[in-house]
């Protein structure tokens, strides 16, 4: 009896380290977990509109929650120089403006104790997708 619940015991506690190493898609609405990670990568999927990816983030170990947005092809209002090509002219600067990125990866940081990173992914992460797009969560 000892040995069975010993076998038990350790498939459950596998099944929960294999189900915590990949989140997989995220609907909008929906929240992934990610626990001990050693990186978690958010990718956005595309949708309507301009497929702008929005999710919520929330760290066990700090109790902080942050956004994010991922929008690969949102100009952030700017025309197609920047927004300022009378300005960067006069200065002889180049344009600054990029379009967004697809997809963000948070490292562990090792060298922080508990809590002492904004952003440290030790214990549990909780990612919520508050967007219209879905949403892919890697944790790593």
């Amino acid at each position: 009896m000892k040995k069975l619940a010993v076998v038990l015991l350790v498939a459950v506690a596998s099944f929960c380290l294999a189900s915590s190493a990949f989140a997989g898609a995220l609907a909008p609405g929906g929240t992934a977990k990610c626990t001990d990670a050693k990186s978690i990568t958010v990718e956005n999927g595309g949708g309507p509109e301009r497929g702008e990816g929005n999710a919520t983030i929330w760290y066990s170990s700090t109790h902080l929650t942050h956004g994010i947005s991922l929008s690969p092809s949102a100009n952030q209002g700017f025309t197609t120089d920047g927004g300022g090509a009378a300005g960067n002219k006069q200065v002889k600067m180049a344009s600054k403006h990029s379009m967004g990125k697809s997809s963000v990866t948070f490292n562990r940081q090792n060298n922080f104790s508990r809590g002492d990173s904004i952003s440290d992914i030790n214990g549990v992460v909780k990612i919520t997708n508050t967007g219209t797009s879905k949403l892919t969560v890697t944790c790593g």
